[in-house]
């Protein structure tokens, strides 16, 4: 086995027996449910060598059981994925409306007896918080990733699919927090990716959608726009073109007939390059909605992301901004879109930073499908060899009240459905994972793809609770394991917002790569993501006496961001060109601000790896390594973005540190 077994690596329970004997009994034998049934044999088998007896039971032998495991379907107040957990004496009920509930409902009392949860306290109900808990892959078919840091593809590899052990594995890992839904290849879809909508590609794609089946998760495939050109004989992708529709019903027909657990598409369209409805002066409804007729018949879903902006901006531009473009681009149509089209909107306004205010998109289209679009693979917050624990984050994004509405105004609200009574929402994240043996390349990062799911599933949830469920599972209950690593990942987040690009401001990466400092990387290049600083400041005037970005929100927040004196502090730069002098509710200048947030992050990092020393003998070699090499690694990175940043500001204002220390 090449790879690790992750949070699901079962231990033996000391000094405790099976509190439920031996039998699993269930009322139906769908596929799903019997991967409930193997998930359960794999884990006592581990935890308390005890070897399973499953039996289907008949309505009649349910009611007489007084030992055991009962999964049973039952009526429908559960929905499609919820569960319901009963415990009395020896015997644990495992009740859901529909299979994915019995295996969510599993995999949640596992982690229970797994964390020594009393049995009276093993009792719960939950429906899932998001209708649509999705993973975006950006693999290639050469095997490569796109912003991929933890290996090559395990689903690609020489432009074919693999299928093996491990392809059944991750999907445990998915199921086990809750995702239900997975795009397995690159949104830039080019070459021989195109071609998995065709005929070349259905055998394994049957094969792979039937394994992610068993687990309750959905494949999703991202398109290409021009595809009726580039596989067809036509001479247009135009989507009000009849014969450019008609190609694509026919391509849903074959692929959702032969391939049956094919939830959809995600589309990249006119955007950074790819080809889109703009190509033909259509709109992206009309882009968007000859597609969701084709995919209809099947309960298909046609997901558009509104990562749309002009990529060719002169740097000399100041009222150009790429941060109105999603809003400006999909505001004006909301209502235009079919009901099985969702818009994926990035968290942001500009792209995954480690610091933006929510986009105004979220709660503004009432009348439209909305999904909150995360990143996980670490892109601008280190690449998973900085450790940097990203659920904090999205706690705060799903928190922010978007005011369009008098109540059920926050963006959870909207993109679970609250707000508007959608369905067809939820919350993506742009996956990290990679066939490194550990899956995340960093150990710590698979905090990550975990808490993404829990957190998608069970909102409620906070981020150290998650932090600490994730340490628990994989370092097998240490008590000082737990509190260490809890402590690091809830520490990891601010620690890097203070060594990198300073109050919201962003970027400051080296182009292209995205890794380490560049101050000015990107300040003359056509992307349109600049910090505009001189002399005398630094940010971007988004008020309304600049590119008008603020006044895109809904009152109050509209005002706040327009007024220096009431912009979040944190998002100050991004709203704001401030003078350095400027004097911030701490007390300190900005530049102050500055010098002392780049010394303080590296300090926090060195705070970082005398807590992970302590665990030296405590956990084992190999994972005590994997962490203590990547710390070295992060500490050498801190260094030289607090050097370059406060060496660059200090160079640029000839203002001194109040503190005296070494700035170059």
């Amino acid at each position: 086995m090449n790879y690790q077994k992750a949070w699901l690596d079962y231990k033996k329970a000391e000094n405790q027996s099976c509190p439920f004997g031996e039998m699993v009994f269930f009322n139906s034998d769908s596929r799903v449910v019997m991967s409930a049934v193997e998930e359960l044999k794999i884990a006592f088998t581990a935890m308390y060598e005890t070897d399973i007896i499953a039996r289907k039971v008949s309505a009649e032998e349910m009611e007489v059981l007084k030992e055991g495991i009962l999964l049973r379907i039952s009526g429908d107040e559960l929905g499609k994925e919820g569960y319901r957990i009963t415990v009395r004496g020896g015997m644990a009920l495992v009740e859901a409306s529909a299979p994915s509930g019995i295996l969510y409902g599993v995999f949640q009392l596992l982690r229970k007896l797994r964390d020594n949860t009393a049995l009276d306290k093993l009792d719960e109900a939950k429906l899932p918080d998001m209708p649509l808990r999705m993973l975006n892959h950006w693999d290639n078919m050469d095997g490569s990733i796109e912003r991929g840091y933890s290996g090559q593809s395990f689903f690609f590899k020489n432009n074919e699919i693999i299928i093996d052990d491990r392809t059944s594995f991750y999907c445990r890992l998915l199921a086990s927090v809750g995702i239900n839904a997975a795009v397995i290849n690159n949104v830039n879809v080019k070459g021989p990716a195109t071609e998995l909508i065709a005929e070349r590609y259905r055998g394994p794609l049957k094969k792979l959608a039937a394994i992610m089946e068993f687990y309750g998760i959905k494949l999703y495939l991202s398109i290409n726009f021009a595809a009726p050109m580039e596989l067809g004989d036509l001479t247009t992708a135009d989507p009000c073109d009849e014969n450019v529709a008609n190609w694509w019903q026919e391509k849903a027909r074959e692929l959702f007939t032969e391939v049956p657990n094919i939830g959809g598409f995600l589309v990249k369209a006119d955007s950074e390059g790819r080809p889109g409805p703009f190509t033909y002066n259509r709109t992206h409804a009309q882009g968007a909605n000859m597609l969701a007729k084709a995919v209809k018949p099947y309960d298909g879903l046609i997901i558009w992301r509104c990562f749309v902006y002009n990529c060719q901006q002169d740097w000399r531009d100041r009222k150009t901004d790429r941060a109105r473009a999603a809003f400006d681009n999909f505001k004006p149509l909301d209502g235009s879109f079919d009901d099985n089209v969702i818009l994926q909107i990035k968290n942001g306004p500009m792209d995954f930073q480690p610091r933006e205010p929510v986009s105004p998109l979220f709660g503004a289209m009432a009348h439209t499908n909305q999904i909150l679009e995360v990143q996980i693979a670490q892109e601008y917050t280190g690449q998973q060899r900085h450790v940097c624990y990203l659920i904090p984050m999205f706690k705060e994004i799903l928190g922010f009240r978007t005011y369009w509405t008098e109540e059920k105004d926050t963006v959870l609200d909207v993109v679970s459905g609250r707000t508007y009574g959608h369905v067809n929402c939820g919350m993506a994240a742009v996956s990290n994972t990679g066939d490194d043996e550990n899956w995340t390349g960093h150990d710590l990062a698979a905090a990550n793809l975990y808490g993404f799911g829990r957190l998608s599933f069970d909102t409620s949830l906070t981020s150290e609770e998650i932090a600490e469920e994730w340490a628990r599972l994989t370092y097998d209950n240490k008590p000082e394991a737990v509190e260490v690593v809890t402590k690091i990942l809830m520490m990891s987040w601010p620690a890097y917002e203070k060594y990198s690009a300073p109050l919201g401001i962003g970027w400051m990466v080296n182009p292209n790569q995205h890794y380490g400092p560049s101050v000015d990387g990107y300040e003359y290049d056509r992307w349109g993501t600049y910090h505009r600083a001189d002399l005398h400041g630094i940010g971007v005037d988004r008020s309304s006496n600049g590119t008008g970005y603020a006044t895109l929100y809904h009152e109050p927040n509209a005002s706040a961001y327009e007024h220096i004196e009431t912009c979040p502090e944190e998002l100050l730069l991004f709203f704001h060109h401030v003078s350095y002098r400027y004097v911030l509710s701490t007390g300190k200048t900005v530049i102050q601000h500055i010098y002392d947030t780049h010394f303080e992050g590296y300090e926090d990092v060195g705070k970082m790896i005398a807590l992970w020393d302590s665990l030296k003998g405590v956990i084992g070699e190999k994972q005590f390594d994997n962490v203590a090499n990547r710390l070295q690694i992060q500490l050498a990175s801190a260094r030289e973005w607090r050097d370059v940043v406060n060496s660059y500001f200090y160079r640029k204002t000839g203002i001194p540190d109040a503190k005296g220390r070494t700035i170059y």
